[in-house]
Parts: C-alpha cells; structure tokens; sequence
C-alpha cells in the first residue's frame, strides 16, 4: 500500500533510539523527509546515517532539548514546514508518591506534556492552511490503565491526551488528525531499564527479569520497535484521513477495557 507520505516533512522528536527512532525509520522508508531529534549531537548524526542508508530517504539531524523553550523554537525554527509531528520524550522514572514533591510532578509536566503541546502548536497553522497534517502523541498504555510507582508519568501525559481529544475536533476540517499510540512493553532501551531496575528490586537475573516483564504481557512476548513504527507511519498516512482524537492501544492485547 502506498501511503502517500512521498514529498512529506516529519519531524520525529525523541528518535535517536527506541520508538522514536522506529517511527522515523518508518516514515523515511514510506518516502517521506525526515527530521531526527536528540540532545547528544553524536547519536543523533549516527541514528541520522543509518536511517539515510537503510531507507535511502533524505533524513535530517536537528540537535534541541525538547525540555527548554528556546530549545523548542529553534527545532521549530530549522523545521521549517511540517507536515507530520510525532511528538515523543522520554518520562520520569518509577517512583513512590510520598517522594514526588512539587519539583518532581513540575517537571513530569515539563517533559511530557507541555513540550509536545507547544510543538503542536508551532506546526498546527501551516498544517491547517495547506490541509493536510498528521500528529501522533507517543504517551503510554498506563494513560488508560494507571499504575502507581509511574504516576508522574501517567499523570503528565495523560494531560496532553485531554488537551488533544479536545482540539481535535477544532482542526479535522482541515484535514489534520492528532492521535496517540500507547505502548506497552516495546523492546527497547526503556524495557532494559526497567529490567535492571527489577534486578536490583527483587534479586534476579537480568534474564528473569526480562521472562517476567515479557509475561506480563497477553502475547507472552515484547513488542518489537518495528511494529510500532509502522503502526505510527498508518495514521500519518494519508488513508488515516478518517481517523482522529484515537488512543491506539499497542500493548500485546493486555489491555482490559473496552474504551
């Protein structure tokens, strides 16, 4: 199927690695130009390179921290024209309640939710006068089902979910949908983390860790990167016209509910 995402600018924020990374891979084989974000200048050139060769797409390397306001303009500013966001970051560890003081929950919202709400609103004019335009949120499956020891992350991203399923409406008239993938379990830098982290909670091996995240999933396995990037690449593409203001679950089939 083509997408029709040829001749298309994206800007991939968060995607020197891990699922960032697999959805600018996605969109630059579909044929699109792609725009790679980091703050380490070094792995993002390499990241930039090896996309570039795989996919032989035209892949740019734009080096800001999505956390500070002159980071965000001057991304936008080297952007240029943007015709797909996919906005990304990377969330505040796991943690307890009783340790998150006002700084802590300050600073989930500063890096979950407020950068990917002032990206937005940095590309939504030009995607509104030409019509066309396409942004995915990459938030998290606990959105919809909440687990304490990551309630500084839920609660930061379940916030641009709100503000998103709210301007969608205002904005698919002119032919620009904003949706969100929720992963859960993606095997990715993240996944390892939080492997080690198991290690040294429960005394296992790195091995028995990884069984165990793994079979904590319905499908007895993790996600692998490329699945969720393709996934990404669908609602970017043009056939996504029809679709906005969704929360699309990647999770395996784990998840319980109906909505």
């Amino acid at each position: 199927m083509d997408l029709g995402l040829k001749g298309r600018r994206a800007l991939v924020c968060a995607s020197s690695q891990g699922l960032g990374y697999a959805c600018a891979f996605s969109l630059a084989r579909e044929g699109a130009e792609v725009m790679i974000n980091g703050r380490d200048g070094e792995k993002l050139e390499a990241a930039r390179a090896q996309i570039a060769k795989d996919t032989g797409a035209t892949v740019h390397a734009l080096v800001a921290d999505l956390g500070e306001t002159q980071g965000r303009a001057s991304l936008l500013a080297e952007a240029g024209e943007v015709d797909i966001l996919v906005n990304n970051n990377s969330g505040p560890p796991p943690g307890y309640f009783a340790n998150w003081d006002e700084a802590a929950w300050l600073g989930a919202i500063n890096a979950n939710m407020l950068p990917a709400l002032m990206l937005i609103r940095g590309v939504l004019p030009g995607m509104q006068a030409r019509k066309f335009g396409r942004i995915v949120n990459i938030t998290s499956a606990m959105v919809k089902s909440p687990a304490a020891p990551m309630g500084l992350s839920t609660a930061a991203r379940t916030g641009l979910t709100a503000a998103c399923k709210a301007l969608a409406p205002e904005v698919a008239a002119d032919n620009v949908t904003i949706n969100s993938l929720l992963p859960e379990r993606f095997d990715t830098e993240r996944q390892q983390q939080m492997a080690r982290l198991m290690v040294a909670m429960k005394n296992i091996t790195y091995e028995q860790a990884r069984e165990e995240i793994a079979n904590s999933i319905a499908a007895k396995r993790f996600g692998q990167p490329s699945e969720f990037g393709d996934a990404c690449a669908y609602l970017c593409s043009a056939q996504a016209g029809f679709i906005s203001g969704q929360q699309l679950q990647m999770d395996g089939g784990s998840y319980r509910g109906l909505v």
